[in-house]
């Protein structure tokens, strides 16, 4: 009976971990630590999609993706889309993309909490050792 109990309240906690992705998170400049952008996680059929909903960076304000390929060149990166079609996996998001407005290369990548205010986002090509790694942080 202990078990069930157990099993029961661990399900529960990774459901509503895993559901609390949603909302706004700060992503911050690997190299200044400057509070860089507001981006919007959100779930539609299933899958997690991002879109930076504000430039926090004074000299961001109004900025076009011009490095962009495709349809997001030269477009605002203001409520522009950047994480695309990823699943979840156990506790990780997972198989889906993540463009980054400045150099304008999309990369694989998957999302995992680090604990309920803080995200690891990893973007890589190929393999997962072939990346980067921000901490993204819920805006409150």
């Amino acid at each position: 009976m202990i078990f069930k109990i157990i099993l029961f309240a661990y399900i529960l906690v990774n459901s509503y971990q895993t559901n609390q992705i949603e909302g706004v998170w700060i992503t911050q400049d690997d190299e200044t630590g400057k509070k860089k952008s507001e981006v919007l996680l959100y779930k539609n059929e299933g899958k997690l999609y991002g879109k930076i909903l504000n430039l926090l960076l004074e000299e961001d304000k109004g900025k076009l993706c011009v490095n962009c390929k495709g349809e997001n060149k030269n477009l605002a990166i203001e409520g522009m889309v950047i994480v695309e079609g990823l699943e979840l996996n156990g506790k990780t998001w997972e198989e889906g993309t993540i463009l980054d407005p400045k150099s304008g290369k999309t990369y694989s990548c998957y999302i995992t909490f680090e604990n309920d205010n803080t995200l690891k986002v990893r973007g890589y090509i190929g393999f997962s050792l072939l990346g980067r790694t921000q901490k993204w942080i819920r805006k409150n």
